[in-house]
């Protein structure tokens, strides 16, 4: 695998989920089940306990990592050490599209303060320098303004819609579609 990487905000670690820390995800999922519910796919019965869908994401982000297909980041707060957000740039394609997905959350307590803007900041620096990336598309539902406002903030622009497009807590949700392009690439 090549070296995880590690970057430092001014609040925060950003470390690649690996099996090592996968304690920290399931922490941070249970304590913010219900604030991202709303947000994200209905968790299917199969995957069995909560701990046992974090070890297999973090299993699955190891390899997605080694195989130059994702980028699992948690952010941890120093002082406590609990994750306190998610920034995931997944589905990477190379060859003449290089571009990536973005995903994000943040936990409830740190809702509000700017740390979202920060973590995914930290995160496209990386993607966009250590993996020479070209382009970011981040998706979000119509009624997550936050979500708008963030990726508006970061410089996303909007290029599209989306019809019925992710499922969404059991529910096909239309997104926004929209993108970063790397202004150096």
């Amino acid at each position: 695998m090549a070296e995880a990487p590690a970057l430092q905000t001014a609040r925060c670690k950003l470390a690649l989920l690996l099996p090592d820390n996968a304690h920290l995800l399931l922490a941070y999922r249970q304590r913010n089940a219900a604030h991202l519910s709303s947000w994200e796919p209905t968790r299917d019965p199969d995957d069995g306990t909560l701990e046992e869908a974090c070890q297999r994401a973090a299993a699955k982000s190891a390899q997605a990592f080694s195989d130059g297909l994702a980028v699992h980041f948690i952010a941890t707060d120093p002082q406590s050490g609990a994750m306190v957000a998610g920034c995931n740039f997944t589905n990477i394609v190379r060859g003449i599209f290089q571009a990536c997905h973005l995903g994000y959350s943040v936990d409830h307590a740190w809702q509000g303060q700017g740390l979202m803007q920060e973590v995914v900041q930290a995160g496209i620096a990386y993607m966009f320098g250590s993996r020479g990336l070209h382009r970011i598309m981040a998706n979000h539902m119509p009624s997550n303004v936050r979500s708008e406002k963030l990726l508006r903030a970061l410089g996303f622009e909007r290029e599209g819609y989306a019809r019925a497009y992710l499922k969404i807590a059991g529910q096909w949700e239309d997104h926004v579609l929209t993108a970063l392009v790397n202004p150096q690439n």
